[in-house]
This record gives C-alpha cells, sequence and structure tokens, in this order.
C-alpha cells in the first residue's frame, strides 16, 4: 500500500472549483496544491483535460463523496472501480472520503448522512475502509463530519470511533476543524478535547472552511456550508491543531456562495501564516 510522504511538504491549498478553473489556467497563482471532488472528473471531457494541465504545476487530491462507507450494504464495486482508474490517471498525492453513508437499495442520495456509533457500524466501515485501500493501493483518509443530532444508541465516542478505524485498518485522518466545530457547538462538546483524542500520526490532511449561523426556534444552529470565510474561532481552533498534528497539509474549501479566486487565495495565505508559524515552533503531539 502506497503512503504518500511527499505530501509533508505541501502547505496549503485551495479547493478547485469550476468557476476558477479558467483563471488558474491562466495565471498560475502560488498554491500549495489543488484538492478536486471525485466524482466531478470520472469521465473523459473539458474538466478533466483541464485538470490535467494543471497537474503539471500543482500536486493533486482527489477527495471522494460518493463511497458510502457507513451503508450497512455493499460498496458501489463500479464507483469504486471508476474512482480507482481516476486515481491511477491523477496519481493524487492525499486521497480521502467521509465517515457518512449516501446509499441505500442502489440509490445515491444527495447528503452525507450521519452513523450511529456503535461496535457494529464500526465493523461495517472497517470492512469498507479495508477493501476500498486494497483496491485504491493506497492509504485513505477519512474525514468527521459535521454533525446535527446524535443518535440515542451511539455508545462511542467520535473521536474514539475515529481511532479505533486507525487501528483497524491502516487509515488516515482528514481531520476538518470546522466540522469539529460546528458540531460541537451544535451537539455540546469541547472541540479542543475533540482534537486532542484524535490520534496525532494518523492525522494526514486538515480542512477549513467557513459555516452558516441559523436560528431554530430560538436555538442556534450552525451549518457547514462551505460559504463564507472561516471564523475566528475556527482559525484559533486550526491553531490548536497545527501544535498537536504538526504543520499538516491544510485545505480552504469554498464551495457555495464561491467568490474571486483573489479570495480564495487570501484564505489560503492566511493559513500559511498559521502553517509557518507551527513549522517555527514545532509540535507537541503525541501519539
Amino acid at each position: 500500500m502506497v503512503h504518500m510522504t511527499m505530501s509533508t511538504k505541501l502547505g496549503v491549498g485551495i479547493g478547485l472549483r469550476a468557476p476558477h478553473v479558467a483563471e488558474m489556467l491562466a495565471t498560475r497563482p502560488a498554491i500549495g496544491w489543488l484538492e478536486v471532488h471525485a466524482e466531478n472528473y470520472m469521465g473523459e471531457g473539458a474538466p478533466l483535460a483541464a485538470l490535467e494541465r494543471l497537474r503539471a504545476d500543482y500536486p493533486l487530491s482527489v477527495h471522494g463523496v460518493g463511497l458510502s462507507l457507513g451503508s450497512a450494504e455493499a460498496l458501489d464495486n463500479r464507483h469504486l472501480s471508476r474512482l480507482q482508474k481516476l486515481i491511477t490517471r491523477l496519481e493524487p498525492v492525499l486521497v480521502s472520503e467521509h465517515l457518512s453513508w449516501s446509499m441505500a437499495g442502489g440509490v445515491y442520495l444527495n447528503h452525507l448522512l450521519p452513523l450511529p456509533y456503535t461496535e457494529e457500524t464500526l465493523a461495517i466501515v472497517a470492512q469498507h475502509v479495508t477493501h476500498t485501500q486494497e483496491v485504491l493501493q493506497c492509504r485513505l483518509l477519512i474525514e468527521n463530519p459535521s454533525s446535527y443530532l446524535r443518535f440515542a444508541h451511539s455508545v462511542i465516542s467520535e473521536p474514539e470511533f475515529l481511532g479505533e478505524l486507525v487501528q483497524r485498518t491502516g487509515c488516515g485522518l482528514l481531520c476538518d476543524v470546522n466540522n469539529i466545530y460546528v458540531s460541537c457547538c451544535n451537539l455540546g462538546g469541547d472541540p479542543v478535547a475533540y482534537l486532542d483524542a484524535l490520534p496525532v500520526r494518523a492525522v494526514g490532511e486538515i480542512h477549513l472552511a467557513g459555516h452558516a449561523i441559523n436560528d431554530a426556534d430560538g436555538q442556534t444552529i450552525l451549518i457547514d456550508d462551505h460559504g463564507a470565510p472561516v471564523s475566528d474561532a475556527v482559525w484559533a481552533l486550526y491553531g490548536h491543531a497545527l501544535a498537536r498534528f504538526g504543520p499538516v497539509p491544510t485545505l480552504i474549501e469554498w464551495d457555495t456562495n464561491i467568490p474571486e479566486l483573489a479570495v480564495l487565495c487570501a484564505e489560503a495565505h492566511t493559513a500559511e501564516c498559521f502553517f509557518q508559524r507551527a513549522e517555527e515552533a514545532g509540535y507537541a503531539g503525541v501519539a
């Protein structure tokens, strides 16, 4: 299995979205790397051709949104095969997916749905992650979700679930700092304690994004909409993450209300300032 050691040198990247592709090709801004959603590039055509041109100048990360690792039924091997072919073609330095489910009875749902954290769920997800890594021949990074509810019969905390998944499969973790903040605000919890419970050496990537603040009949609910600048609270939590995990490759995500490319690059520059301070200071993480 390939462990992508080059990833430690990536620095800060941005999620590549369609409105920015032409400008990226024309200007080649100083960005460390690019991440794309796998499902947008599984066919031939202009989008894939443009991505392959950008690949000449930027390392790539492939972020899947459709494997449905948490489904009780078997994985869609046709989808997995298409993902494998894309990864072979693009040779990304990082590959990731979500801790969620989105398929039932052969029908795909347009949502990343939550899981109960039980031993049964853990066994299913571990089996699916192991199978995926065997097919892809690389380590898969698993992203923690943003949460809006907690199953009453969950008996394992989310960080513990992720840590056990790492132990059973050898996978890595994609630590989405905004998701941690959103989940802890919505469900009650300490985001710093959450970070501190994750296994340090497993974290291979960090995501940062903005969120929306909604009023639900007098109760504040945060929505992980990737539609705004990173909040001050999430920047502070990112600083703690870097102190614990070290200068892990970091991505700025922006998927709704997509701004000009310059705005996205400015967010990346802010992350680079945190990143450089972490490199200079070292980090105190333990396994």
